[in-house]
Order: structure tokens, then C-alpha cells, then sequence
């Protein structure tokens, strides 16, 4: 039987395992050795840390249910995992990660295994929630890319990553296109200037400029602007950021480009051993300036020069966002996300989904 969640960190209960291989689970994982695994996989990203879960349980009001799993032969992996709520808190959902919360699935030491991942579906499959999901990363895909359980649906995601183990002299020469080494030029040429601020520095400037790209594309979307700002809050509200900042500190990074004095592009980036830019805005009536390729190029640069292995650059879609992070050397990845439901949850939201747009005329 599945034992009460713990209500803090400090608190965790070990369940008994029925995944055979498996000598116990605890939840939620302990944090020093949480925080050990992280350092010890070399594919880990800051959204996978304890950290990183804190401050999503602080400006979401999630919960920490994370699992941490010991094999009889004595191998120790994690899956972070926090808890929400649907349908006005009737029934728990838990995420790994949680939308719009970075991403998820197993770090372990050495990174994680196709058998890790087999025994995190198997243990989640026989668990008594409602709705389960793990969105794991393109860093991992190898372990979960064949991996497969009879009760788990799968969808794909089209992300993009960048490979920095060859260096920045590689990648500015050879993996940027000609078209981004020129649009460096013309950024230079106009007197394109870059901030980066560390553990929330300029975070209050960044989130004015992403409210005005939200707008901007609910116009194009033909969203109404009340309905486009109520989502952005509701899903990236400022607060989270603030939480962000005051639990990685340095880790942490807003940067920003500045054409005349005026905010013309802005990301942030979450980096430790590895580096995730996980938003972005630009004003788009400063788009000739070119701002955005200087701004990027310097962020990787920077991820570069601090020893970091890859550079995620996040969701793409199929369209032209993609087009774009490839003029820097980013490759596609397609990932399976898994979920598993006791009720048919997935097929509701989509139908409300399209149902609102249908109503409003939004248009992708």
C-alpha cells in the first residue's frame, strides 16, 4: 500500500517496493543525497535540482513528492516529481516536471539508464494518482527514447540542444551560420549593448518585455489581451522568477540587449553543469537591429567559458523557432513525454482547449 506523502523535506517515507530489482523508495528524496546524484550526472539540469523544487512549491504552491530509488545492487537514481492539483483540488496530479516548469525525469550517476527508466514507469504504474506525467529532456533521450510501459500514453516533443564540448572558437566558426555571424556584425555595427545579471539582476526589466511580447502575439493570435495576460500570470507569474533567483543565486542569469537605450531582446538562463535557456522575448520593432543574435551568441559563449557541457535551448514546435536556434548550431531532438492516467484527463483538456479556441478565433 502507498504510504502518506511526507509535508517536508525532512520527513520522508520509504515505501516498500513492489518492482522487483528494486530495496527501496523514498519520498521525497532525501536532499543531500538528491543533490549528490544531480552533481554526479553529467546530464543533469538545474530543473531536475532541489532547488529549482523549492522554488516551484513556493510561487505555485506545489509539493515536493519526489522518489528516490535504490536497487538491491545498490545503485541510487531520482526522479523529481511535484505534486498540484486539477479540477479545484478533487483529485492530485503529479509531474516530473510540472508545465511550465522546466524538465524532468530520472538523474542518476553517470546519467540515467534505459533500466532506470523501466523501473520509474513500472513503480509509477502501480501507484493509486489520478494523473502522472514525466517530461524528461533530449539530454537523456537515449534512456527513454525505447522505453515503454502498456498504460503510459506518449507524446512527442520537438526541442532543440546544443553540443559545447567542442568550444566556443568551434562553434562561433563552424556551427554558427553565416547568417548569424553577419547578424553579429550588424548588431556591433548599430551599438548593440549586453547586460548579464546574476541571481535576479534586471529580472524586473526582462519580465516588462516579456509582457510585451505576450501581447504582441496575442494579436497575431487573435487572443484577447485580458486572456493573454491572465495565462502569462498564471503560468510564468513573476514571483516564480523571484523564487528562482533567490534559490540558485548565481546560478541564475537574466540577460539582456539594449538598442539605444531601449530593450530590444532578453533571456534567462539557468546553468551548473550543464546550461538551459528556458525563456526569451524580443521586441519585435527592434528586430533589425539584431539584437537577439548577439544576445544568444553571448549567452552561449558564457556557458561555454564556464566548462558547461550542453546548451539547451528549450520547446520549438515545428516552425520557425527552430530554424532559428539551428542558425546556432542547435540540433533537433524529438523526446517522448510519458503519462499515465486513471481517467481520461488529456482527452478532456484538449477538448476544452479547442473548444476556447474555436470560440475566441485564436488562431496558432
Amino acid at each position: 500500500m502507498h504510504r502518506p506523502y511526507a509535508t517536508s523535506p525532512g520527513t520522508a517515507t520509504a515505501d516498500a517496493p513492489v518492482v522487483p530489482g528494486l530495496a527501496k523508495i523514498v519520498s521525497p528524496a532525501p536532499r543531500a543525497e538528491w543533490k549528490a546524484i544531480l552533481h554526479a550526472d553529467p546530464y543533469a539540469l538545474e530543473s531536475q535540482s532541489p532547488d529549482w523544487a523549492d522554488a516551484m512549491c513556493e510561487a505555485h504552491g506545489l509539493r515536493d513528492v519526489s522518489r528516490m530509488y535504490e536497487t538491491a545492487a545498490g545503485r541510487k537514481f531520482v526522479l523529481p516529481m511535484l505534486r498540484g492539483a486539477r479540477a479545484a483540488g478533487l483529485f492530485p496530479a503529479e509531474y516530473s516536471n510540472p508545465p511550465a516548469c522546466g524538465l524532468g525525469g530520472v538523474i542518476a550517476p553517470g546519467g540515467a539508464r534505459t533500466d532506470d527508466v523501466s523501473v520509474v514507469l513500472e513503480d509509477l504504474a502501480g501507484r493509486r494518482v489520478v494523473v502522472q506525467s514525466v517530461y524528461p529532456g533530449p539530454l537523456a533521450a537515449d534512456a527513454w527514447r525505447d522505453a515503454r510501459h502498456p498504460r503510459a500514453l506518449v507524446r512527442q516533443h520537438h526541442v532543440h540542444l546544443l553540443d559545447l564540448r567542442a568550444g566556443w572558437d568551434e562553434i562561433l566558426e563552424h556551427r554558427f551560420t553565416k547568417n548569424t555571424r553577419r547578424g553579429l556584425r550588424i548588431a556591433t555595427r548599430r551599438g548593440v549593448t549586453v547586460e548579464r545579471g546574476l541571481g535576479g539582476e534586471l529580472l524586473p526589466e526582462f519580465y516588462g518585455l516579456m509582457e510585451h511580447a505576450v501581447l504582441r502575439w496575442a494579436r497575431k493570435q487573435h487572443e484577447p489581451a485580458w486572456l493573454a495576460r491572465a495565462r502569462l500570470h498564471r503560468r510564468d507569474p513573476r514571483e516564480k522568477f523571484e523564487a528562482i533567483a533567490r534559490r540558485l543565486g548565481d546560478r541564475f542569469q537574466v540577460w539582456l540587449a539594449r538598442s539605444d537605450g531601449r530593450i530590444a531582446a532578453g533571456c534567462l538562463v539557468a546553468r551548473s553543469a550543464n546550461a538551459h535557456d528556458f525563456r526569451a522575448a524580443m521586441d519585435e520593432e527592434l528586430k533589425q537591429c539584431r539584437a537577439t543574435d548577439l544576445l544568444q551568441a553571448l549567452a552561449i559563449r558564457d556557458a561555454c567559458l564556464a566548462g558547461c557541457r550542453y546548451y539547451y535551448l528549450g520547446e520549438s514546435g515545428t516552425g520557425t523557432l527552430g530554424q532559428f536556434k539551428e542558425r546556432f548550431g542547435a540540433r533537433p531532438f524529438v523526446y517522448p513525454e510519458f503519462r499515465l492516467e486513471r481517467l481520461p484527463v488529456s482527452r478532456a483538456e484538449q477538448g476544452v482547449k479547442t473548444m476556447v479556441k474555436k470560440t475566441i478565433g485564436f488562431r496558432d
